[in-house]
């Protein structure tokens, strides 16, 4: 798609914790849209901090795995934060299960970090246009098992606060931690915790991390994938 018929009021929020893919994603985004607005963001509390002030974003492209961010939390938490938002997930990872499960989870396309730059562009442009995106030569079609698609409906239902929870408790922070880092109170938190496990159908946070980690939740990826 041209950049004209993008337009030069499109706003994207590049959030990836490596700065030279950030300038690759950069450079994809111009060469289709070179009047574009490009934000940077190398975490998930920066990525959190610009949506907050800026109430014009077209679009978010969001690695995997970066600071704040495990597996589809970040993906999770954005599609419940923000729903009018589309989000475009760009990582190394190209399994065919977790390409399926990032669209299952709400992400308006999947971009594998190995495809060619132009084609990146291509993927972008059909996104903003209103399209999804996936890698035409992956196949996606096999569905997930009965125990698992209930568990991503579960997960789906928790707000955007819980999701943070969930993600804090992942990485086995207490509960006065958890109180602290989202400044408010540990009674709050506790019940945050309750509704989790309520709505996850488990009885211990324990559980509640063990059965989102399974379907990568809050899982980190294997070493040497981003």
């Amino acid at each position: 798609m041209a950049g004209s018929e993008l337009g030069s009021e499109t706003t994207i929020v590049v959030a990836d914790d490596h700065p030279l893919f950030r300038g690759a994603l950069r450079g994809a985004v111009t060469a289709i849209m070179p009047g574009a607005r490009i934000i940077e963001a190398s975490g998930l509390e920066p990525l959190t901090a610009i949506l907050d002030r800026e109430p014009e974003i077209d679009l978010v492209l969001l690695d995997l795995t970066m600071p704040g961010v495990q597996g589809f939390s970040g993906l999770i938490y954005l599609r419940a934060q923000h729903p009018a938002i589309p989000v475009v997930i760009v990582s190394a990872n190209e399994d065919p299960v977790v390409i399926r499960r990032a669209l299952d989870f709400g992400a308006a396309g999947f971009i594998p970090k190995s495809l060619e730059v132009d084609r990146i562009g291509e993927a972008i442009g059909q996104v903003l246009a209103g399209g999804n995106w996936s890698p035409p030569d992956i196949e996606l079609s096999a569905s997930e098992d009965k125990e698992t698609a209930d568990l991503m409906r579960r997960l789906a239902t928790l707000t955007p606060q819980q999701v943070r929870v969930l993600m804090m408790l992942s990485e086995g922070l207490l509960n006065k931690q958890i109180a602290y880092e989202l400044g408010v109170s540990e009674a709050t938190v506790k019940a945050h915790v309750s509704a989790i496990l309520q709505k996850l159908g488990v009885e211990s946070r324990t559980q509640a991390v063990i059965v989102s980690s399974r379907i990568g939740a809050t899982l980190k990826p294997p070493a040497g994938v981003e």
